[in-house]
């Protein structure tokens, strides 16, 4: 897969980049990724780029003409045309689902914003706006980073065990089972006896409970989009009627 990624600060990829998951995907053959600078797109003694808003208000705005510039000279460069990526506030939320969609692509462009946002035209190259959430952030380098390292870890092979990326949090709408390792016993907690049973299909049962009981406390909301089995909805209603009976009990 190919990252690329456009900006006023690309040497704020280089640690994240060159570390961890990141260094050994590029290592690999895997991902072939590199940091544009916006900068290298401007024409004035100072590479300036941002400007005052029309209309008056505080703070800068990107300006179009670079990002422009930069983009017919960035998709001009391969043959393969990149899936636009921009990082907004008012993009789609960012989840597990699209990181998948994303990981699909070969060739993905990033275009980070900075300053109090970008020039509403630029947002005409996007095949797609994401967000991270309800937040702001200092800059779209930082939201870039979250996406590209959650797609990257869905590329075959960069994991090295290919079931890590099925069994993580939010693959099939549920939040990740409790996980633990040795000690089996620490401080009086214990490791829940049937993890050392070795019968594979009951700690597979009770992992995937566990995951409903979890997502159904902490995260109700995401079980309307789940991948529910009959078997799942029928321990979830359980749960409602051992909640229902709990709260009869203490009234």
């Amino acid at each position: 897969m190919i990252i690329e990624t456009l900006s006023t600060f690309p040497a704020m990829y280089d640690s994240v980049m060159g570390t961890s998951m990141m260094r050994i995907a590029q290592e690999q053959g895997a991902l072939d990724f590199r940091a544009f600078d916006l900068r290298d797109w401007t024409h004035d003694r100072h590479r300036t780029t941002d400007d005052s808003p029309y209309g008056g208000g505080q703070g800068l705005v990107m300006k179009c003409e670079p990002i422009f510039e930069a983009f017919d000279e960035i998709v001009a460069a391969r043959e393969m045309k990149p899936y636009t990526v921009f990082l907004t506030p008012t993009g789609e939320a960012f989840t597990q689902a699209v990181a998948q969609e994303l990981s699909e692509k070969p060739r993905l462009l990033f275009v980070c914003g900075h300053y109090e946002g970008i020039d509403e035209r630029a947002y005409t190259l996007a095949d797609r706006c994401l967000s991270l959430g309800d937040y702001v952030l200092t800059s779209g380098e930082l939201a870039s980073m979250v996406v590209i390292d959650a797609v990257v870890r869905l590329l075959p092979g960069v994991l090295g065990d290919e079931g890590s990326a099925i069994d993580e949090s939010f693959y099939d709408g549920l939040l990740e089972y409790p996980q633990y390792t040795r000690p089996a016993e620490f401080r009086g907690m214990e490791v829940p006896p049937i993890l050392c049973s070795g019968d594979h299909a009951k700690v597979a049962t009770w992992r995937r409970q566990q995951s409903l009981k979890r997502t159904a406390h902490l995260r109700s909301d995401l079980l309307a989009q789940a991948n529910l089995s009959e078997a799942d909805r029928a321990f979830l209603k359980s749960l409602s009627t051992e909640a229902g009976s709990s709260s009869e009990t203490v009234s």
